[in-house]
């Protein structure tokens, strides 16, 4: 797909459609009342003989355009012009991306972001129109014998902003919407994949593959051996009852000078959970194949990166492994010991993410990051607590957090901060170790962090649960692709 973005007008500008919005009441925005104009009023008729009104998710084509340089036009209802905000402008977007998507049209226009929208420039807009594209069209078809066929035949999108003077800025929009949109893809795909495709060892071999196509992006791997000597005691637990072997993935990418401190992500690679000993429940057990999100968005950031090359130093960091009950399992009450040199007392097996977290947060300290960022499908509270729409942030630094929380608004992938206090901690007590892996069933998500959170001491450090937002069950089943456009827009704002 080709995106061009420039200031063609709508009654000038050659495409086989022109999209232009139509606001309620029949109200015209201005690249719809020139050619309005220009045609001697057949959108003023279609809108007074009712066929169309302006309500958001209206579509409404018109093909007799005689004397028009547009073959078509698609008039988009977008509702009040005075609500018209980028929650609206993406649901126009995302309304006429998918009736695209099942068109014939080679070329189109948009002249949507020609509109006032309310907390949006054209960047911003430019940015949205892109990325919207990418998450609309997306289909996963990879593990089906017949794929489907239907792909858009669209081979170039326009982008009409109102002036020559705001054109730089929305080229650099769009091209930053097409890379995150091309991240959210790879992440969404490594989720969406089952656990007999998707194993640690496939992860290895996407994360080799990124950097072998991407300058100033390199990968190391440490295996088992290599962990064990390092003293990673709570990852190895894991990982005990699988004969698939774990693999702990380090992405490193140089965009900016060596003497400039990196962010570190870190992703939560579970690539199948069963619980271990602590066994699951069977009932909707399938979808642990997406405990791995959090992995598959630090990879989704770094295809970003990868696309747009920006001037930061990051590292990422995924401990790959799965969670499976076996001779060699670890049973609850086994105590561990992890890189830091702490005991965990582990009381359930199905608290797993912590554990391969917490040797990886003990890890990222040798590279003096300017901060660390995890990034899990961490605890079913979370879910219960902000369902689908937030993902839960928690932190020991309020200008961090508060920066993640501004990039999320920034990038309509929106985070809440919980508290994180030494009250929460004092649930993960143990009688017989430094530490217990759970702290009971109040707070659930807060306890997770806290223990966390023994092992971030002196790093600048945040963690995002996202098990109610990176993916979706039942009937709409599969991944989200979040949390990449808050992590991407929290790295390109360094």
């Amino acid at each position: 797909m080709r995106f061009v973005v420039n200031t063609a007008k709508a009654a000038a500008q050659k495409t086989e459609l022109a999209i232009v919005a139509i606001f309620e009441d029949g109200e015209l925005g201005p690249p719809a009342r020139a050619l309005d104009k220009k045609s001697n009023g057949l959108i003023s008729a279609v809108v007074d003989g009712g066929d169309v009104a302006g309500k958001a998710g209206e579509l409404l084509l018109l093909t007799q355009t005689s004397g028009l340089p547009c073959k078509r036009i698609l008039l988009v209802g977008c509702g009040a012009r005075a609500s018209f905000d980028r929650k609206a402008f993406r649901k126009a977007l995302t309304g006429t991306i998918r009736w695209l998507s099942r068109k014939p049209y080679t070329t189109v226009y948009s002249f949507l972001a020609q509109e006032n929208v309310r907390g949006a420039d054209a960047e911003r807009m430019a940015r949205i129109t892109t990325e919207c594209w990418h998450t609309t069209t997306y289909k996963f078809t990879e593990m089906k014998s017949k794929k489907d066929k239907n792909d858009s035949a669209l081979k170039s999108f326009g982008i009409a902003v109102k002036s020559s003077k705001v054109v730089t800025n929305a080229r650099r929009g769009a091209r930053q919407g097409n890379a995150l949109g091309l991240g959210m893809s790879f992440s969404r795909d490594l989720a969406n994949l089952p656990g007999n495709i998707c194993t640690p060892r496939y992860l290895l071999k996407k994360a080799r593959a990124l950097a072998r196509d991407t300058n100033r992006l390199t990968c190391k791997v440490l295996g088992e051996a290599q962990m064990k000597k390092l003293g990673m005691g709570s990852l190895l637990s894991v990982t005990a009852g699988s004969v698939e072997p774990a693999q702990f993935i380090i992405l490193e990418y140089k965009g900016a000078a060596a003497s400039t401190a990196p962010t570190v992500l870190v992703g939560k690679g579970i690539t199948f959970d069963t619980g271990g000993i602590s066994l699951k429940p069977p009932a909707t057990m399938d979808e642990m194949k997406f405990d791995m999100s959090g992995a598959a968005s630090v990879f989704g950031t770094f295809k970003a990166i990868a696309e747009l090359q920006p001037t930061i130093n990051v590292i990422g960091l995924v401990p790959a492994c799965e969670n499976m009950p076996g001779s060699k399992a670890t049973k609850p009450g086994d105590i561990v010991t992890s890189m830091s040199g702490q005991t965990i007392e582990v009381l359930n097996t199905d608290a797993e993410g912590r554990l391969i977290l917490c040797d990886a947060l003990t890890y990222a300290h040798r590279f003096e990051p300017a901060a660390v960022i995890d990034i899990a499908t961490l605890t079913g509270a979370c879910v219960i607590a902000l369902g689908k729409h937030h993902s839960g942030l928690m932190s020991t630094s309020d200008q961090l957090a508060g920066r993640l929380l501004a990039a999320g608004e920034k990038a309509d992938d929106k985070a809440w901060r919980l508290p994180l206090t030494e009250e929460y901690a004092d649930q993960l007590k143990s009688n017989f170790a430094d530490i217990a892996n759970i702290g009971g069933r109040e707070a659930g998500t807060i306890t997770a962090a806290c223990f966390l959170g023994k092992f971030t001491e002196g790093l600048e450090w945040a963690h995002l649960d996202i098990a109610g937002t990176a993916y979706r069950g039942g009937g709409s089943k599969g991944s989200t692709g979040r949390p990449v456009p808050l992590l991407l827009e929290f790295l390109l704002s360094r």
